[in-house]
């Protein structure tokens, strides 16, 4: 089986894109592949400088993995900072790692536009996502577009590693899922929590139908023609329909009649229904945080005996095992 590996960050409330984009992937991916899930709050430190929120979010993303159908018992499922090898990985990975190719990162730039204070983690965030991916010689690393870069890095450095030292590491491939790479925002944006402008997904009923009657829209009139592949709540919606429903509101774009209104009212229900039994699932987890935390120093275990082999294979290549 192929050995795929991805992680989240516990940042803020998982959202409908972080499913789409990942969750839904992974979850998918337990029968087949030797799977590999982790919640990355190491990355999260770049951003996140609250204790509590950092603590409170990575409990909830367990959460979410677990209510949404991920079982701990058919992967390997831990939080990073419970695997201090990676930062080890990390600084020897640094060590081979050209500036040029750091500078060349468009991630770090559009966060910095963004607002978010420019610290050497965010510069040096690709090589901790390289150690994540290397450390545990992951194939297959499902990704969205925006992180195609940062994968294309790892493979960069990986590459260089096997060169200077030997074989060492696998070359990882990145999975990417075209139908969903980027799930729109309220703002026509990626969904990100950067931009605040998400969908959670464990939302109470009246904080989700106010999110998405927040969804931005045009101000075509109700009679008029629509082109669905621009707007932004008609991607949305995709996402969630039906065919057949799909089918309809497609036919009321493109031939007039389409209200934005009803759809985003179609839209919030559909998304509550999805997520009902998770929902549910998501309050006992966390009624029971010692559950969470077992599953989750079960993982971390496992996680470090598999990163202790490459650790040894590492620290012999370059000369640490004296």
């Amino acid at each position: 089986m192929k050995r795929i590996l991805s992680g989240i960050q516990p940042s803020g409330q998982l959202h409908i894109g972080n499913y789409f984009g990942m969750m839904k992937t992974m979850i998918s991916n337990m029968e087949k592949a030797d799977l590999y899930v982790f919640i990355v709050d190491l990355h999260a430190l770049t951003t996140v400088h609250d204790r509590d929120r950092l603590r409170q979010g990575t409990l909830e993303a367990a959460a979410d993995f677990l209510a949404l159908g991920l079982d701990p018992d058919r992967c390997t499922f831990w939080v990073q900072s419970d695997v201090p090898e990676v930062c080890e990985l990390m600084w020897i990975l640094s060590t081979l790692t050209p500036m040029g190719l750091l500078e060349r990162c468009h991630s770090y730039k559009d966060k910095i536009a963004k607002g978010i204070a420019p610290s050497h983690g965010l510069f040096a965030y690709p090589v901790l996502m390289a150690a994540d991916i290397l450390l545990f010689q992951s194939e297959v690393v499902p990704v969205g577009k925006d992180q195609k870069q940062h994968l294309e890095v790892a493979r960069d450095i990986a590459a260089k590693f096997n060169n200077t030292y030997g074989e060492t590491f696998v070359i990882p491939e990145p999975a990417i899922n075209e139908t969903t790479a980027i799930v729109p925002g309220l703002d026509g944006q990626k969904m990100s929590k950067s931009y605040g402008n998400t969908i959670p997904i464990f939302l109470d009923d009246k904080a989700l139908r106010k999110r998405v009657m927040a969804i931005q829209t045009d101000a075509t009139p109700v009679e008029a023609p629509k082109d669905p592949d621009r707007c932004n709540l008609f991607a949305l919606l995709r996402l969630f329909a039906p065919p057949e429903k799909l089918a309809e509101v497609h036919d009321l774009y493109v031939n007039g009649g389409a209200a934005y209104g009803y759809i985003k009212q179609d839209l919030f229900e559909l998304i509550r229904d999805h997520f009902a039994e998770a929902r549910l699932r998501k309050k006992e987890l966390l009624d029971n945080p010692d559950y969470l935390r077992q599953v989750l120093a079960r993982g971390a275990e496992k996680a470090r005996a598999r990163a202790a082999e490459t650790m040894d294979l590492v620290r012999d290549r370059v000369g640490l095992s004296y």
